[in-house]
């Protein structure tokens, strides 16, 4: 591919719109895709993340009268220490709470004056609990106990994380087929461009084959070089983002992991077969439609 070919290689323009064309488009789509496959492998971990930090967790409010809320909460750990599935339960300190509470109310927020429910955290263990039937125990030994199994939160958590994944793995594909369209439209133009080289190469008795393979070997190579550079400025800027352990939450963590580093590396070759695709149907229609 990266052979010169004589004669044949004068046929596409060594500058102009075209050249700069392909590498710009190859270099940009690859950029972007880069970011969309940072998206789409951190969606997965988040989904991943979410599934396993609240599959093996579960809480329990309890809403009772204060002269009562020490009485139930007891009640509701001698039912869950009974209770098969359930690996561990704690009831959480006023210090514990008032941290949970901090982001909305403050890190003043006097717990002790006010009528919070008391939390009790339960961790599962192996296939889980019966929530249902601890739910059926708990409400005649405590009736101010209500179980939250967390999944009305997990659920809705892992399907948007999913979707998230998608969403890049669709925009990867929408990224690569706007690239071949950019190409293709280049390549017409040089085909266009060299429309008399061409009859004349047709004239001393030059294949279509032949004068194709000039265009698909350097708009080929312009690809690659482009998405080659468009890939390494991906990874710098990938590289910037907040990592996992940078507090912040929800939109930290976005970028490579590991071995994850690798994968973007795979994009400039994947640019390339798609230039190399694109550049070879439209060489072949285009030569086709010459006279």
């Amino acid at each position: 591919m990266a052979r010169k070919d004589g004669p044949t290689d004068r046929i596409v323009p060594q500058t102009g719109h075209t050249a700069w064309l392909t590498s710009f488009t190859a270099g940009v789509m690859v950029f972007l895709a880069v970011f969309a496959l940072a998206l789409s492998l951190a969606a997965g971990r988040l989904a991943e993340r979410w599934q396993e930090a609240l599959s093996n967790t579960a809480t329990i409010r309890i809403a009772a009268p204060p002269d009562q809320m020490e009485f139930q909460t007891q009640a509701v750990l001698n039912v869950l220490a009974t209770t098969p599935g359930v690996a561990e339960a704690r009831a959480l300190t006023d210090d514990e709470q008032q941290k949970l509470l901090a982001p909305w109310f403050g890190a003043d927020l006097p717990v002790e004056d006010l009528p919070l429910p008391r939390l009790i955290e339960v961790t599962s263990a192996g296939q889980g609990f019966d929530a249902e039937g601890l739910r059926q125990r708990l409400s005649a030994e405590a009736p101010g106990a209500v179980l939250d199994d967390h999944g009305r939160w997990r659920q809705p958590l892992v399907v948007a994380a999913g979707r998230l994944r998608l969403l890049g793995q669709v925009s990867i594909l929408l990224i690569g087929g706007a690239m071949a369209a950019m190409i293709t439209l280049a390549a017409h133009a040089a085909l266009s461009a060299n429309a008399q080289v061409i009859r004349v190469l047709r004239l001393v008795g030059a294949r279509d084959a032949y004068i194709a393979r000039a265009f698909v070997r350097r708009f080929t190579l312009r690809a690659l070089l482009g998405a080659g550079l468009g890939a390494i400025f991906g990874m710098l800027a990938v590289a910037l983002l907040p990592g996992a352990e940078t507090e912040g939450g929800f939109l930290t963590g976005l970028g490579f992991q590991g071995i994850e580093w690798a994968y973007p590396l795979a994009l400039p070759i994947a640019a390339a077969v798609v230039a190399y695709v694109a550049t070879r149907l439209a060489a072949f229609n285009r030569l086709r439609g010459l006279p």
